[in-house]
């Protein structure tokens, strides 16, 4: 290892870069990357830094120009850029960490439309307490109408033309051509930036009574769902005698005994993990921080995956990538890992992301007896709607109060 962070900085080539080059290595080891991956990330920055050294670049205005100015040079001499790019992008970010280099501030957008996006946005982390997921999507559905009715205005004000019959107008033509729940999301996105709009006096009435409801039967089907022993088949089909299988073993007890979602997965960190109170800190929808029991077997499967199968990284994420970068998992990720172990037990269900096993929990809780209130308790539900859905899967409750079929002649 020694061998590997010296060289570049007993280079005089590199320039006061070769200190940079040396923390950089130290960090790829530290994320798990094989010494040969190490060494060839190594000589593409320090190649780089020798060209910046040569050119006279000023360390501190390096920026994503530079590299594609370098890359161009590669391109140019014939060499191949294969993964040059990554690497240097990763250096670049790396030298931002360390102060060397300046980070470039946000270009604020100083058109009207822009500042009154910009002050939406604001409106909706602040007051509505949003999170930044949902904050980005409304603004990129409420996007276009933005800039249609805003940007040729000289003010924050909207355009005269802006009345009822305009947002009516402007929302049937967008949504002609769109699915139920896309339309309802765009609906429910553009009432929230027309009141917004009421609520700062640039409206005299509040046009979010304008746009109309969108018809979508919320009750028209029934989720899908894993029978308690399709699950326990789930769970038995993780190899726990390797490393991935005794993480994904842990992931999908976290789905299926807890009802976790995916994203709330993927943001565990060792310090949730409360192990003499026997409880799992769990950052939920909204920011909002619940706190659920450590069962057993899930507390066994993130002891052994901790012990034994869990990489050594200084993130500080429970779930790590077994590959280097090894860093947290994303809710993509967990989602893969719950369709290729459903392909790898041989189930088949129509819906194969990772919330089937929260339908499934939930599903199952109401057969054995559980109330409503009692599965919004554990789903973390805020509204008693959201549990409702699971009513129809009772079918065994369901057909005492089904009405017997007529036979003919309307007799019964």
């Amino acid at each position: 290892m020694s061998h590997l962070v010296l060289t570049a900085e007993c280079d005089p080539r590199t320039g006061v870069l070769g200190p940079s080059i040396t923390s950089f290595t130290r960090s790829l080891l530290a994320l798990g990357y094989c010494r040969l991956a190490v060494r060839q990330k190594r000589a593409i920055v320090t190649a780089f830094a020798r060209w910046a050294v040569h050119r006279r670049l000023v360390v501190a205005r390096i920026d994503e120009a530079t590299l594609e100015a370098y890359l161009l040079r590669c391109r140019r001499r014939g060499i191949l850029i294969g993964n040059r790019r990554c690497t240097l992008t990763a250096f670049l970010e790396h030298l931002r960490a360390e102060g060397i280099t300046v980070r470039p501030s946000l270009v604020r957008d100083h058109f009207p439309a822009g500042m009154l996006q910009e002050r939406y946005a604001t409106y909706l982390r602040v007051e509505r307490g949003l999170g930044e997921e949902t904050v980005s999507t409304y603004c990129q559905l409420v996007h276009e109408f933005v800039h249609e009715h805003f940007a040729a205005t000289t003010s924050l004000a909207p355009t005269s033309a802006l009345d009822a019959q305009a947002v009516r107008d402007f929302f049937l033509e967008r949504t002609r051509t769109l699915a139920a729940t896309t339309a309802q999301s765009l609906a429910t996105a553009f009432r929230s930036f027309l009141r917004f709009l009421f609520l700062r006096g640039d409206t005299t009435v509040d046009l979010a009574r304008a746009i109309p409801t969108v018809r979508r039967w919320r009750q028209a089907k029934v989720h899908a769902y894993l029978r308690p022993e399709e699950v326990e088949r789930l769970l038995d089909s993780c190899d726990r005698t390797t490393a991935r299988g005794c993480r994904n073993h842990a992931i999908l007890l976290l789905l299926a005994r807890l009802g976790l979602r995916a994203r709330e997965v993927a943001a565990l960190e060792v310090g949730d993990i409360r192990w003499r109170s026997g409880e799992i800190l769990v950052h939920g929808k909204g920011g909002v921080l619940a706190r659920l029991p450590l069962l057993p077997d899930v507390g066994a499967a993130l002891a052994s995956y901790l012990r034994h199968g869990r990489p050594s990284s200084p993130c500080r994420r429970i779930f790590l990538r077994n590959l280097a970068p090894r860093i947290g998992l994303n809710a993509d990720a967990v989602g893969i890992v719950v369709r290729r172990t459903l392909a790898r037990a041989g189930l088949r269900p129509r819906h194969c992301g990772s919330h089937i096993l929260r339908f499934s929990l939930a599903t199952t809780m109401l057969r054995r007896g559980a109330s409503m209130a009692e599965i919004a308790e554990v789903l973390r539900h805020r509204s008693p709607e959201t549990t409702e859905i699971y009513a129809k899967v009772d079918f065994e409750a369901l057909r005492a109060v089904a009405l017997p079929w007529p036979s003919l002649g309307g007799a019964l």
